[in-house]
């Protein structure tokens, strides 16, 4: 099975009220600022309510030290996020292995507060989107110095401290500044390391994108034996294979019933226990960005420090960056590549929404700006200033319309195409439409190695649903839960009827952690809203979510997409589960000569062969090809030890016009082998599976077709996908001379 991301809360039986916003002008956002209707009331209570408990599990768990993550919140919002996340998580881990509660309360204390020391370091810093020069990270590694100096003057918990002192500290003893390694290291600064890690590389950040948690955990295992401890990253991933839906609500349920002020605040020297703020930050008070997430023009709130704090759906999909990478940034031009009307690039001294900020004037002009794949698009930019009754100039918004020429006639067509694309309960695509945006999706995606995801639910116990308030009220049940997706859809995306209480999303240019979030931010919405034909009770959905991988076709990407579906059923249901390693990178180029004579084998009976090697162990790789035998619907022939034979009769391979009907068949042979590799600067030898991969036609006369070469190629790259593999190099020959 593959490393799925599980997320999930109680289930029960719903109903929610949903308006379709429609797209609003620029001149009519006064008016939709001042309006809230009722279930913006209720997103908003929800807020608060998350908030609220986020504030009470940080009182519980640090007691008097709670002033501390508050001030870390104040600071930098993702960063606290961050460490809030990471606890839960080292919490989880540690309620698996066997340490004793003090070893777990320390460990959770020092997660939660291992980036303090960021208070100190500038905004400008914290903000930047771009590379860091050396000074400016500089800066930031001194954070832990900060942190460590913070915490000295509150706390006499020598483990404590040395759990926050040693958590940067590389497993090799390289990294400079500390003086121990390996076993030395504290385990709570082993474990808290890993969990920090993996939880940065699957979160978007201003500078990158989140990796898949497949791709981050091959990551950690490369740096197994350098930066990590080898046994730890063994038990953190047997703990992803293995987790359990609760694991969350478990820590949760600890921390506000089983601890203690007199447990809590042992750790810390002396002071009251005060609980945090209850209350959401003011200023989004002022600014209703759920209202604005349906319009199709672009919309971007920055408050008077130049802090980025809204950036609606259609600016996702106008400029490429998401809001998690953008929010709680400084604005500059360059986020966007501003140009103006010349087509020169703006800078700070002549920016307009700077401007504005400054003199408080609105200004509309017709600007450019970096799109999607780095392409340039004309805008209309509406900027205003955000003034209160004081007179003070609060903010600024931003309004982008597409001004490309030929918006309006794509409009036009859509709207030709719209009637006898539809479902006409619901109002959404209908299964045709999905499956030929399905493969256009594959098609383009892969040609243009272009991430895009794919999320398919399912509404929970519908049968008990038509049985309990009938038909009628099912139906209405359904017209609800598609409004709500159509919400969550960003203009370019799409949503579909699959076919009964079964729907599917598709997010174009989206990765697996951007999908991922957008499901769970749906189950809680839908989880949390009662429906009136349901007697006010509410409605839970399950989700299953995917993205585009090299290899994939419509087939494979869909069938991924419905086993994670049926494992959020299986564990439990109101749950989202994803699955798969998502887009490596650049494109496999699609070449026809040169190099396929070095591709091919050298064996008359192979058509491909090729070794590949993953730093994932053995155990991990079978896991991951069970994926693989799942969604190609491969037929297992022969398992003989470290040798596996199977068979794929090539129904679900994508034909074109040049390619002849008939499918190939295929044979793929593998061959497991786990090595250990020496390597300089690591702890121990670096253990490395390699695998063996031939695949052939089963019928001879296949092998003189013109797309057999190319459908085995895609096999291949399906292959490396799953198993999170690339081509084995071997080292240079020794030369003893």
């Amino acid at each position: 099975m593959d490393n799925p991301s599980y997320s999930s809360s109680t289930s029960s039986l719903g109903e929610f009220p949903v308006e379709q916003s429609t797209p609003q002008k620029p001149s009519a956002l006064s008016n939709l600022l001042e309006n809230v209707d009722e279930s913006q009331q209720m997103a908003t209570a929800r807020s608060r309510a998350e908030y609220a408990h986020q504030n009470k599990l940080v009182a519980v768990r640090l007691g008097v030290a709670s002033a501390l993550f508050s001030a870390l919140r104040l600071k930098h919002p993702p960063t606290a996020a961050h460490c809030l996340r990471v606890a839960l998580n080292c919490s989880a881990w540690g309620l698996s292995v066997e340490i004793t509660d003090e070893e777990r309360d320390e460990i959770e204390v020092a997660a939660l507060l291992h980036d303090v020391g960021k208070i100190g370091v500038p905004d400008r810093i914290l903000q930047k989107c771009g590379k860091l020069t050396e000074d400016e990270y500089s800066l930031i590694e001194h954070h832990r110095q900060n942190g460590l100096a913070i915490l000295s003057c509150c706390s006499d918990s020598k483990t404590l401290l040395e759990i926050v002192r040693y958590t940067g500290g590389w497993f090799n003893g390289a990294r400079e500044g500390f003086d121990r390694a390996g076993m030395d290291l504290p385990l709570g600064s082993r474990l808290l390391s890993i969990v920090d890690a993996f939880d940065s590389m699957t979160t978007d950040h201003v500078y990158r994108k989140a990796l898949s948690r497949d791709r981050a955990m091959n990551e950690l295992f490369e740096g197994a034996g350098t930066q990590f401890d080898p046994e730890l990253i063994q038990q953190f991933a047997a703990l992803l294979s293995s987790e359990s839906v609760g694991f969350n609500e478990r820590v949760s349920r600890r921390w506000l019933h089983e601890l203690y002020p007199e447990a809590t605040n042992a750790l810390w020297c002396s002071g009251n226990v005060t609980a945090a703020a209850t209350q959401l930050p003011s200023i989004n008070s002022l600014f209703h960005h759920k209202l604005l997430d349906s319009m199709h023009d672009a919309v971007v709130f920055i408050d008077s420090d130049r802090r980025i704090f809204l950036w609606n759906r259609a600016a996702e999909r106008l400029t490429g960056a998401t809001n998690s990478q953008v929010c709680d940034g400084a604005w500059t031009p360059e986020i966007i590549g501003l140009r103006d009307e010349m087509g020169r690039y703006l800078t700070e001294e002549n920016c307009p929404v700077l401007t504005c900020l400054g003199n408080g004037q609105q200004s509309l002009r017709r600007l450019s700006i970096r799109a999607r794949e780095n392409k340039e698009m004309s805008v209309d930019a509406h900027i205003s200033p955000v003034v209160g009754r004081d007179g003070i100039v609060h903010g600024v918004t931003l309004v982008l319309h597409d001004a490309s020429p030929e918006v309006d006639l794509q409009e036009r067509v859509e709207k030709l195409a719209d009637k006898a694309t539809r479902d006409p309960l619901t109002g959404v695509a209908n299964r045709a439409q999905f499956d030929d945006a399905l493969a256009e999706l594959v098609e383009t995606g892969l040609q243009r190695g272009v991430a895009s995801s794919l999320i398919i639910c399912d509404i929970d116990f519908f049968k008990k649903i038509n049985d309990t308030y009938g038909h009628q009220a099912g139906d209405d049940a359904l017209v609800s839960f598609a409004a709500l997706l159509t919400r969550f859809c960003r203009p370019g995306d799409l949503v579909a009827r699959y076919g009964g209480e079964e729907f599917i999303m598709l997010c174009m240019e989206c990765e697996n952690a951007s999908a991922t979030s957008k499901a769970e931010e749906l189950r809680r919405e839908l989880a949390g809203t009662p429906l009136p034909m349901l007697a006010g009770k509410c409605i839970t959905a399950s989700f299953g979510v995917t993205e585009l991988q090299e290899g994939d076709t419509p087939e494979t990407m869909l069938r991924r997409a419905d086993r994670a579906l049926m494992q959020a059923k299986d564990l439990g249901r109101n749950t989202v589960v994803q699955l798969g390693a998502g887009m490596a990178g650049e494109p496999t180029p699609q070449q026809t000569t040169g190099w396929f004579n070095w591709f091919k084998s050298s064996s008359p009976d192979q058509l491909l062969e090729r070794k590949l090697i993953t730093a994932v162990p053995i155990g991990v790789v079978v896991e991951k090809l069970r994926g693989f035998v799942a969604d190609h619907h491969a037929q297992i022939v022969s398992i003989e030890e470290d040798n596996i034979s199977l068979k794929i009769e090539g129904h679900g391979q994508q034909q074109s016009r040049r390619n002849d009907d008939r499918p190939v068949p295929f044979s793929i042979e593998l061959s497991f082998e786990e090595t250990e590799i020496p390597s300089p600067g690591r702890i121990g030898p670096m253990s490395r599976t390699l695998i063996l991969v031939s695949i052939r036609p089963i019928r001879h006369r296949d092998r003189r077709r013109s797309n057999a070469l190319e459908r085995a190629r895609q096999l291949l790259s399906s292959l490396r996908s799953y198993l999170v593999a690339q081509d084995y190099l071997p080292p240079p020959p020794v030369d003893n001379k």
